[in-house]
C-alpha cells in the first residue's frame, strides 16, 4: 500500500513535526469555466509542548501545504504538560459550533481522540489523553476548539505563582479533591 507523502511529513532541517489535517478543493467560477484551487490545514509542533496550526490556499497542493506550514510556525502556543506526557487537568474548548472535551489520562492510555485532535496531540507531544468532540466535525472548527481548550491549560507552578502560594499547597489540594489522603492530614 502506497503512503500519502503529505500525510506525515517530517522536516529534516528543523525540530518541528508537521501533520496535514485536511485538504479541501475549492472552485472559482470564471468566464471560461471553473478554476480549481486547494486549501490545506496543517498542524506543526516540536513534540515538547509547543504547537501551532495554519491554513494555506494555492492553485497547487504542495504550495498550499507550504503556506499552511509557515502560518502554523508563526502562531505557535506553549502548553504545560504533566510529566511531559499528559494534561494537568480536564478542560473544554469551543469555536463556532465545534466543542471539544480534553481529559488527562493515566500512563499507558494513549491518545484517544478523533482525527484533527489526534494530529494536534501527536505534534504537541502528549502521549496519554482522552478527548471527545461534542459539536461540529468540521476539521477547522475542531482544531480551533482544541487550541482554545489548550490555551486554558494551567500548570500547578503557574497557579501557585499567580496566588503567591507554594506548589505543594496547590498539588495537595488536588489530592484532597481526588479522595487521596493529603500529606498534612497524615501528620
Amino acid at each position: 500500500m502506497a503512503r500519502n507523502p503529505y500525510r506525515d511529513r517530517d522536516d529534516r532541517d528543523s525540530e518541528f513535526v508537521d501533520k496535514l489535517v485536511h485538504i479541501n478543493r475549492v472552485a472559482k467560477v470564471v468566464k471560461g469555466g471553473r478554476r480549481f484551487g486547494f486549501a490545506a490545514l496543517v498542524v506543526v509542533g516540536d513534540q515538547k509542548g509547543r504547537v501551532g496550526f495554519g491554513h494555506g490556499k494555492a492553485r497547487e497542493v504542495p504550495e498550499a501545504i507550504r503556506k499552511a506550514t509557515e502560518a502554523a510556525k508563526r502562531n505557535m502556543i506553549k502548553v504545560p504538560l504533566r510529566e511531559g506526557r499528559t494534561l494537568h487537568h480536564d478542560v473544554t474548548g469551543r469555536h463556532g459550533a465545534g466543542r471539544v472535551l480534553l481529559r488527562a489520562a493515566p500512563p499507558g492510555t494513549g491518545i484517544i481522540a478523533g482525527g484533527p485532535m489526534r494530529a494536534v496531540f501527536e505534534t504537541l507531544g502528549i502521549q496519554d489523553v482522552v478527548a471527545k468532540s461534542l459539536g461540529s466535525s468540521n476539521p477547522y472548527n475542531m482544531v480551533r476548539a482544541t487550541f482554545a481548550a489548550l490555551k486554558y491549560e494551567n500548570s500547578p507552578r503557574s497557579v501557585a505563582a499567580r496566588r503567591n502560594k507554594k506548589v505543594s499547597e496547590i498539588v495537595s489540594r488536588r489530592r484532597d479533591a481526588a479522595g487521596e489522603p493529603a500529606a498534612q492530614a497524615e501528620a
